[in-house]
């Protein structure tokens, strides 16, 4: 399975950074290649993406559910294609180094399934780790830019 982690440290409150990840409003324009998103209701959404699969280019439609939130440590979602065969999972994760600094572990597995798995997963082994290393550096920057707003 085509996997990515990424962890970092934040200079954010633990309770600031589950704020931002519990609301996909916040970080879903963040991803790469998004589109859109349309919230369905409080756990599942659907989500459209211009997807650049090297010699493949396409719009994709997924479906992700929240199927945990633990606040504020831990949220969990499940992904599914809409218009491609794959599934997935991922998670954010949170944990405070002090009052003001948190680190965060993002993570992202995504599988292609059927005929065109064979040449989707290569791709998407590096495409899933560089991904998840680029949202979690996304979330970090706009959390620190809302920071920086705080203060002034």
């Amino acid at each position: 399975m085509p996997h990515g982690t990424h962890e970092m440290s934040m200079n954010v409150p633990i309770f600031s950074v589950f704020s931002f990840v519990s609301d996909m409003d916040n970080w879903a324009p963040l991803i790469n290649g998004y589109v859109e998103h349309k919230k369905l209701n409080e756990k599942q959404s659907t989500w459209k993406f211009k997807g650049d699969l090297g010699i493949i280019q396409k719009t994709i439609y997924m479906g992700v559910e929240i199927t945990e939130w633990k606040e504020p440590t831990l949220i969990t979602f499940d992904l599914v294609g809409l218009n491609e065969n794959f599934k997935g999972n991922g998670y954010f994760q949170a944990t405070p180094i002090n009052q003001s600094k948190t680190n965060v572990t993002s993570s992202l597995n995504i599988t292609a399934k059927g005929f065109k798995a064979p040449v989707a997963n290569p791709v998407l082994k590096s495409l899933v780790p560089k991904t998840t290393m680029e949202l979690t550096k996304a979330i970090e920057k706009k959390l620190a830019s809302y920071q920086r707003l705080a203060l002034t």
